[in-house]
């Protein structure tokens, strides 16, 4: 199985999927986690955050998670995932995909900031940032959609929440 958290940066994808990535290897060993950003560090960040970095970035992420998949491991993958094409594709070719996205508005975004990004983009220190400079589309299908009011009572009741629907 595939799972797919969406959602832009400070949304708690890492986060949650960590919190999921343990309670599902705790039921099946074969189990990996992916973060966006783990992957880029992973590949030695040869692509940069333009449009064109970033789709090179999410054609990868989807495949190394198609070869996971054909070998029965599941993978939870925290992303910022900005290309519907890809969502598409996830869809068609993995054995089991489930999709959920994190919506959580711009402005409680800009409150959390945990890396410090918005700040810096709202500066104009920072380029190619999604949300500013770079369209985050939501998500056409998603199978699950949380919201930041869903999170109101913390990250474990949102794991919970999603465990139930998983």
């Amino acid at each position: 199985m595939i799972i797919w958290l969406i959602g832009m940066s400070g949304s708690g994808k890492t986060s949650l999927g960590k919190k999921i990535y343990q309670a599902r290897k705790a039921d099946n060993k074969c189990t990996v986690f992916l973060d966006g950003d783990h992957v880029r560090d992973m590949l030695r960040n040869d692509v940069d955050h333009t449009i064109q970095g970033r789709y090179k970035n999410a054609e990868r992420i989807s495949h190394i998670c198609k070869f996971f998949d054909d070998e029965g491991i599941d993978v939870i993958a925290a992303v910022l995932s900005i290309f519907p094409e890809w969502q598409a594709w996830n869809r068609k070719n993995f054995a089991n995909y489930y999709e959920i996205f994190l919506d959580v508005p711009m402005s409680e975004l800009i409150s959390r900031d945990p890396k410090g990004l918005y700040k810096q983009a709202i500066a104009g220190k920072l380029e190619n940032f999604v949300g500013f400079d770079i369209e985050f589309p939501r998500p056409p299908n998603p199978d699950l959609v949380i919201t930041a009011d869903d999170m109101n009572d913390g990250v474990q009741s949102t794991f919970e929440k999603i465990m139930r629907e998983i």
